[in-house]
């Protein structure tokens, strides 16, 4: 397994993570095995979108005695009513759903509070600007929510709250279809054939500023809809009429800008196999350019792929420049641009061309350099990654 520092945060996660819901329709026993699995082959870091209140406590059962040795993004602004699932912008509905959560998951604390779905402007100012943030605030202050973080579909929106200074970790959806797609507040038109009946070309401007801002201001980006909802694993429902598999998907994934770590959402046994698969797959496995290459309505021609297959870049640094980003525009705290590149330490040392980022491995056993190179809280440098000795061989980015 590799892992990667979430931004600046410190938090060191497996960057194959997971998602929730294949968990939902599972017994005690089942999720706890199927947790167990993932453990044991490196997996630290989960997402809990769902206010299921079953299944947050089965949660709570399987990680009993090791909650320290996971990672845990909580979602605010959940709450669980007339047995479904409702996003609220309702602050004592927030509040309420939040501390139910920490005791049905026997913590604390969560390592990243996320401010669920926002992905329209008036809804970021209403949250922003309101008793929301102050809540979510208050919260870190009192430790019950180490990290702010966002989650949106819309590239605007996720910059703007980027742009805050006070969210640490975004969760964004992101695959080859969805970087097509110009930003909107209409999440149905990321998936909706009408989106993809016309020529589209090169990844979406404001997607790429995005992800390159998250980069250079440290805000980690976990990925979700890396499948597109499993729509890109079929030749049939693939708007290209290719299908990916589930290691080229994740790849795409983690070759972006920020990138730190993909939630697969895995039903089965089989299909966790299938992400996992990433950790150990060869070059040729994880090519998703050669199943987007030579398409009649899509194309990425003179543009930047981070596929690597030309690897050493031909870009001054290996990674073309990223330009600074725009001043905030709330100015809850300013984020400065950095003007300078990040410096490389001491080590092992090199730079991932795909990504613009410098990277070490490091194990957690045996890291002569430090005392403290097995605990997950080490900071690190925005990209730097380690690698467990005894889930899977050693990788490097």
């Amino acid at each position: 397994m590799e892992y990667r520092t979430l931004g600046r945060t410190g938090l060191d996660v497996s960057v194959v993570a997971l998602g929730c819901e294949g968990f939902v329709q599972k017994s005690a026993g089942e999720l706890k095995s199927d947790l167990d699995y993932a453990i044991d082959r490196g997996v630290n870091f989960m997402d809990i979108y769902s206010p299921n209140p079953e299944l947050r406590s089965r949660i709570g059962t399987a990680l009993a005695g090791r909650r320290h040795d996971f990672i845990i993004q909580g979602h605010l602004c959940t709450t669980w009513e007339n047995d479904q699932y409702l996003r609220t912008r309702d602050p004592e509905k927030t509040e309420a759903s939040f501390l139910r959560q920490l005791e049905q998951l026997r913590t604390d604390y969560l390592d990243v509070g996320m401010i669920h779905y926002v992905d329209a402007e008036e809804d970021f100012r209403r949250v922003f600007e309101g008793p929301l943030f102050r809540i979510a605030r208050r919260l870190r202050s009192e430790g019950r929510i180490r990290a702010i973080g966002m989650s949106s579909h819309n590239p605007r929106v996720a910059r703007m709250a980027v742009e805050t200074g006070e969210v640490e970790v975004l969760m964004f959806s992101i695959n080859p279809c969805y970087d097509l797609q110009p930003a909107g507040e209409e999440v149905d038109a990321l998936w909706a054939e009408t989106s993809y009946a016309r020529p589209l070309h090169n990844i979406d401007p404001d997607r790429e500023r995005l992800y390159e801002l998250c980069a250079r201001t440290g805000t980690g980006i976990d990925v979700m809809k890396v499948y597109g909802g499993g729509d890109l694993l079929r030749d049939d429902l693939s708007p290209f009429g290719r299908a990916l598999t589930p290691v080229q998907c994740i790849d795409y994934a983690l070759a972006r800008h920020g990138v730190a770590a993909v939630m697969a959402g895995c039903r089965s046994r089989d299909e966790l196999d299938a992400a996992l698969a990433w950790c150990d797959a060869a070059p040729a496995e994880r090519n998703y350019a050669e199943v987007l290459a030579g398409l009649d309505r899509f194309s990425w021609q003179g543009h930047c792929m981070y596929c690597g297959h030309c690897a050493p870049c031909t870009a001054r640094n290996g990674a073309r420049t990223l330009q600074a980003p725009e001043p905030p525009r709330l100015r809850l705290r300013g984020v400065p641009p950095l003007r300078e590149p990040l410096p490389l330490r001491r080590g092992d040392r090199g730079v991932d061309a795909r990504r613009g980022t410098a990277f070490r491995n490091v194990t957690r056993r045996g890291a002569p350099e430090r005392e403290n190179a097995g605990t997950r809280r080490a900071v690190r440098m925005p990209g730097e990654v380690r690698t467990a000795p005894d889930a899977r061989r050693k990788t490097t980015v």
